[in-house]
């Protein structure tokens, strides 16, 4: 379902809309639109709160986006700038499929889906949730895949958490795990090569990566105990909708996916290790 629905969302943060109004903002570079768009739901919260609930940001990445996004503008003014961007961007990317019956019926199973995302000790799910849900069809579809996509991200934050792996191992064994590039996925969120070192070295004294930096079995097993973890966190979800449901919102999703990679809506080389569904 994440990898059905998530490309939806993604133009929040990929579309150049979202870049154009943010520096209308005064926002410099894309690393304090990115927090501003995101955090934004939660207020004008210290760096120290985005870098926790984002997680594998290196802290001082996000200090240098944090406070000074909230300097530029309010939250308020951002959580207005990120609907306006992502309403265009997706009037852009879906052109007249925007209006079509197919579209409005995806909200309304996504709405029903989002409205049972557990948001208990999850907070930006939580602070998504409290904000007020748009009427469009688009851009509720949009808000629906918001708070599941953070309730979802939220779960697996604990899931690391309950593994005993820091930000920066978190990254280390996604990367081993082979679903991005290790010095892509380090330069993004941050860290140094020493602290991406230290971090190896740390796995591997506790045996989940070998001396060539691959995963162990105790190390894939863990990788596996976390996606799973975070998988049976959203189960409720889509338990609760149905299997008949969920399979239509897939159905309903794939050709506005196609629309959004096609007409260039979505980074393939993302740190996500995001592989639309085909």
């Amino acid at each position: 379902m994440w990898q059905a629905l998530e490309p939806y969302h993604t133009v929040t943060y990929f579309a150049p809309e979202s870049r154009e109004v943010t520096s209308q903002l005064g926002c410099k570079g894309g690393w304090m639109s990115y927090f501003g768009l995101r955090a934004a739901p939660l207020g004008a919260v210290p760096a120290e709160v985005v870098a926790a609930t984002f997680y594998n940001f290196h802290p001082d990445r996000v200090a240098r986006a944090i406070p000074s996004a909230w300097q530029a503008a309010q939250p308020s003014a951002f959580l207005a700038a990120r609907t306006q961007s992502v309403d265009e961007a997706l009037r852009r990317l879906l052109g007249p499929v925007v209006e079509s019956a197919e579209l409005a019926e995806a909200a309304e199973l996504g709405r029903e889906a989002a409205l049972v995302a557990p948001i208990a000790g999850r907070p930006l799910a939580a602070a998504n949730a409290a904000l007020e849900w748009p009427t469009v069809p688009h851009l509720l579809l949009w808000h629906a895949q918001t708070l599941l996509r953070e309730s979802r991200g939220d779960g697996h934050v604990a899931a690391l958490v309950s593994a005993g792996l820091d930000p920066c191992e978190a990254l280390v064994t996604f990367a081993a795990d082979g679903r991005v590039e290790a010095d892509s996925l380090r330069e993004r969120r941050g860290w140094s090569p020493e602290e991406w070192v230290a971090a190896s070295e740390r796995l591997v004294e506790r045996g989940l990566l070998d001396g060539a930096g691959a995963l162990t079995e105790d190390g894939a097993r863990l990788r596996t105990w976390v996606e799973d973890r975070t998988d049976l966190g959203m189960a409720p979800v889509w338990t609760e909708l149905g299997d008949a449901r969920s399979d239509r919102l897939v159905d309903l999703m794939s050709p506005l996916v196609a629309r959004i990679v096609g007409n260039g809506g979505f980074l393939a080389d993302n740190p996500m290790g995001l592989r639309p569904l085909a």
